[in-house]
């Protein structure tokens, strides 16, 4: 094996705000009830890595729940030749300060920065860091080998990758240059590598990528141990306005799946090897049409449908009444579908590419086929009213009271750079902040005409708008096993630590009374008769 060694992970952010959910978050959120996300690309590299030869630790501090020192001495101990970290908006910042403070205790450590961030200001590291590499694009994984191995093997360097021209690591026949304020070169080989074959890649190595870590403090899993496959980069849609990785990882165009069979293959293993009960494809969108059948034909006729249960990404308008009646067939118990708004205007605005009639259509089907539907909803887009904010907050009520929704997740509209949403903003001189820090969903960004304190308030109460007496008698009468009320403490626990979340007075605090009187305020609304919402 070849001696150089290499550690791909997370550093672990001290804060206040509670814990930092950066791996594969697409939307970035300090959580006070974390949920620590399989992180598949990262994975996925120190899986080829190792693979190629390479000696490879792993060391996520977040989900270890480590404190940065013992993380940073860790390191420091094991002495590695390379660190491969993933950053976004919201920490790199800290990740500079943490690269300086590494390189300064290690000088011959290289260190590798990879991200949608990155993607989209890739100069910007290298002058505000000690970086030495920079990748951009969601193919980070097969570059990240091809970095090593044209390095330690002279192999030919792919796109997609920056450095400083000082480095004489680096041998690229004709890299193009940029120049930093204080006047050192950057150079870096093109556009990033979006072309590679996503059937080549190996089963991710789970003992390596310590998938404990994963498997259980996850509010997707109802069966437990769970974990993440992840069947295409990333979204076939690839439209939305605000989706980060859609403009900057994965652009439109790029988009790949897996076969069927290999998604198969896939999940077959980790049931039979690691006995997981509950598997969540986290693609922004799972294939459909003749791959999905396939798919799901592989999973009932093999039996496989009865040994594992399965949830996935999707979108209101892409399945029929049959597919869904033949996922829910397939072993299929939860569906996680973009809601967005409840405002024609604004998913248009947005290119969502769907109607408001078709949230509910869509999420009758799945669950009149049985099919769990998780719902994702944004508050604080700069265009729209209180009313026009209470609007998606009643469409998602009136779908939880019909039965039609099962759980949901409510987020404040963040224009990360890069997305067409944020390039609006700037045109239009719509940010509140243009520091990288304030994009943590603690705060809106965005000019609105609602009042920071209105867009926090109407984030609970999309989070307490399902919990009316109807919801919860349905909820008790739906129990059946010792797993469901499992699920519904689990789920109890999630609510709270989201009201948390976007408490407006910042408190973050249980013992609190004021986070009290604000986050279940809306919840007491829900119990009680009112009159019809005024707009304010």
């Amino acid at each position: 094996m070849n001696q150089i060694k290499i550690v791909v992970g997370y550093p672990p952010i001290n804060s206040q705000k509670g814990t930092p959910l950066l791996s594969q978050n697409r939307q970035f959120q300090y959580f006070n009830n974390p949920t620590y996300i399989y992180p598949m690309i990262p994975a996925f590299a120190a899986t080829m890595l190792q693979w190629a030869g390479y000696r490879v630790n792993w060391m996520d501090g977040v989900a270890q729940k480590k404190s940065y020192e013992a993380w940073e001495k860790e390191l420091l101990e094991l002495a590695p030749d390379f660190l491969i970290l993933e950053t976004k908006a919201p920490v790199v910042k800290k990740h500079w300060k943490i690269i300086n403070k590494l390189k300064t205790a290690a000088p011959n450590l290289k260190i590798v920065l990879v991200g949608d961030h990155v993607t989209v200001f890739p100069y910007e590291s290298f002058e505000n860091s000690l970086v030495d590499y920079v990748i951009i694009g969601g193919d980070y994984d097969f570059v990240a080998v091809n970095l090593l191995n044209h390095i330690n093997n002279n192999q030919n360097l792919e796109g997609g990758v920056y450095w400083r021209k000082s480095d004489q690591a680096i041998k690229h026949e004709n890299p193009s240059f940029f120049s930093l304020k204080m006047g050192e070169q950057i150079a870096n080989s093109g556009p990033a590598s979006l072309a590679h074959d996503l059937d080549e890649l190996p089963f991710i190595d789970r003992d390596l990528t310590q998938w404990q870590l994963y498997a259980y403090d996850n509010g997707n899993f109802k069966y437990k141990p769970g974990t993440y496959v992840y069947s295409g980069r990333d979204c076939w849609w690839g439209k939305c306005t605000f989706c980060v990785w859609a403009h900057t990882l994965n652009p439109f165009g790029s988009y790949r799946s897996f076969s069927a069979q290999r998604l198969f293959d896939e999940v077959k293993y980790l049931t039979d090897k690691y006995k997981f009960k509950e598997i969540f494809d986290d693609a922004g969108t799972l294939f459909v049409g003749q791959k999905l059948k396939d798919f799901c034909q592989l999973m009932i006729k093999s039996g496989y449908n009865k040994k594992v249960t399965l949830g996935c990404n999707m979108r209101f308008d892409a399945l029929t009444s049959q597919d869904c009646q033949l996922m829910k067939q397939a072993g299929f118990r939860m569906v996680l579908y973009g809601m967005e708004s409840g405002n024609q205007a604004t998913l248009d605005r947005v290119n969502k590419g769907q109607k408001v009639e078709q949230i509910a259509q869509g999420a009758k089907m799945a669950s009149d086929a049985g099919l769990q539907v998780h719902a994702t909803v944004m508050i604080g887009y700069p265009w729209e009213t209180y009313q026009e904010a209470k609007n998606t907050i009643n469409l998602a009520r009136e779908c939880f009271n019909k039965g039609y929704f099962h759980t949901m997740q409510a987020t404040v509209v963040v224009p990360y750079p890069g997305t067409p949403l944020w390039k609006e903003c700037r045109e239009k001189d719509w940010l509140l902040t243009q520091d990288y820090e304030d994009y943590d969903m603690r705060q809106p960004v965005m000019k609105s005409p609602i009042s920071q304190e209105q867009i926090m308030q109407l984030t609970q109460e999309l989070y307490s708008s399902f919990l009316t007496p109807r919801f919860i008698l349905r909820k008790i009468m739906s129990i059946r096993s010792i797993e469901d009320i499992k699920f519904f403490i689990m789920a109890g626990k999630k609510l709270a630590g989201h009201l948390l979340d976007f408490d407006s007075s910042q408190s973050a605090n249980w013992t609190n009374p004021a986070f009290w009187h604000h986050s279940l305020k809306a919840f007491g609304n829900n119990l009680i008769p009112k009159k019809k919402s005024k707009e304010c």
